[in-house]
């Protein structure tokens, strides 16, 4: 049913619950794993030109680290690899086309990103990409700690 799973990360609790969820059902369908982190264009272009850099810089090791992690739940989870993503753009469009470029199934992500309660249920993002993506999108909510 599912051979390729997206997962969608932004390094937030919420995303890696959704990692782990998102590793469980690419066990049980023995899917091919994506992981993909998107640097936000417009956060970085609407920041102070002199932090510019720096705060690029930020996000970009905040995503290498993002990145690492799914990498790393997925040994533990026995996933042997998986393909990673680093996008520059709008995260909902750069998730989407991302999925749709490597004929995804599924695309699995938190509710809720780094940004915290932007919507009453869910987050923009993880909202964009339910109303907008081709595939089921399976969103994991974080429970609370």
């Amino acid at each position: 049913m599912f051979d390729t799973v997206v997962i969608a990360t932004d390094g937030s609790d919420s995303a890696k619950r959704g990692i782990r969820t998102a590793l469980d059902v690419a066990s049980t369908f023995d899917a091919t794993v994506h992981a993909v982190y998107v640097v936000d264009a417009a956060e970085i272009a609407s920041s102070p030109e002199e932090v510019r850099d720096q705060l690029k810089d930020a996000i970009e090791s905040t995503g290498t680290d993002a990145l690492d992690t799914v990498r790393e739940e997925a040994e533990t989870h026995g996933e042997p690899e998986v393909v990673t993503a680093f996008r520059e753009g709008s995260p909902k469009t750069e998730i989407i086309e991302y999925a749709k470029e490597v004929e995804a199934d599924v695309i699995a992500m938190g509710t809720r990103g780094r940004h915290g309660e932007h919507s009453f249920l869910l987050g923009s993002v993880a909202e964009s990409v339910v109303r907008q993506a081709p595939m089921p999108v399976l969103t994991v909510r974080q429970l609370e700690n």
